[in-house]
């Protein structure tokens, strides 16, 4: 029903799935579980963050609301569980000299036009280039690649699709890539396995191998990192937050609104260490 009907995407349904096995280790089977089974859950989420314990009710109202619609409960005992609030928090992004430092760490080792490195160079400008997911840039397919125009066609959440534009930069190290890459795969960046893609794990090993290479702390870096970088250093270049939006395949506007957090807090900072008076210190 959630992939049919409400279009949900494969990590969705992956982590909806663990949230429904992980609570059913607690209270058993979820079809017979009562309002109190369900509020001992709580308890045991107690060291999770609050985002993790919202997704989880939440998987759990679904499930119940499923388990209704479908005549296998007579009752909705999630109504117990209460969401809660949490504060979204800022993204953690990377400065312009910390990309370009990754950038000209990847650029000199593709040099070697060894596959493994020219590979990189062509994640690394796809993902601060054009903003992708990781799941989006690891599952494309080889036709995705742009011949004339400069865009590449993306599958996001919920099988959505939209288009993005490729940079000169990009384009050009696809180019090397897709020269180099092995036959016989129908994705761009094709698994050591029969048929598969890079997967997203491995992308973010790779990533973080490159950035203690380039001298940029590991523990920072990772390619939602990097989407949080494209976005956030586009709207400081004066890009539209409805632009913004489209590139980045927010379906909702207020996901987007989150840089401009991020860009109110860095024009504060200048405030505190570039303004004439920010020397003179606090006075008398």
């Amino acid at each position: 029903m959630m992939a049919v009907e409400r279009g949900a995407a494969t990590n969705t349904l992956a982590a909806y799935t663990r949230d429904l096995e992980q609570t059913e280790s607690v209270v058993g089977d979820l079809l017979a579980a009562d309002k109190d089974a369900l509020r001992s859950l709580p308890q045991s989420w107690s060291g999770l963050a609050p985002s993790t314990v919202a997704r989880k009710v939440s998987a759990l109202r679904q499930f119940y609301g499923f388990a209704l619609d479908e005549g296998l409960r007579e009752d909705d005992p999630s109504s117990a569980l209460a969401i809660p609030k949490s504060r979204r928090p800022l993204p953690r992004i990377l400065s312009h000299d910390q990309v370009e430092a990754l950038i000209q760490q990847a650029e000199e080792e593709a040099e070697s036009d060894c596959a493994a490195a020219v590979r990189m160079l062509a994640l690394l400008e796809m993902l601060y280039g054009s903003g992708l997911r990781a799941t989006e840039l690891v599952s494309l397919p080889l036709n995705a690649v742009p011949r004339d125009a400069p865009f590449v066609t993306v599958t996001g959440k919920g099988g959505q699709q939209r288009m993005v534009p490729v940079s000169s930069r990009a384009k050009e190290a696809l180019g090397r890539w897709v020269a180099l890459r092995a036959g016989g795969s129908r994705f761009l960046f094709p698994s050591r396995g029969k048929d598969g893609h890079l997967t997203r794990v491995r992308l973010y090993q790779l990533l973080r191998d490159l950035a203690g290479r380039a001298g940029v702390p590991p523990t920072q870096v990772s390619p939602h990192v990097l989407r949080h970088a494209f976005a956030t250093h586009l709207l400081e270049g004066g890009a539209d937050l409805r632009v913004l939006q489209t590139l980045l395949g927010h379906a909702d506007i207020a996901t987007t609104q989150i840089y401009t957090h991020v860009d109110a807090a860095r024009l504060v900072e200048l405030v505190n260490t570039r303004h004439p008076l920010a020397a003179r210190g606090r006075g008398r």
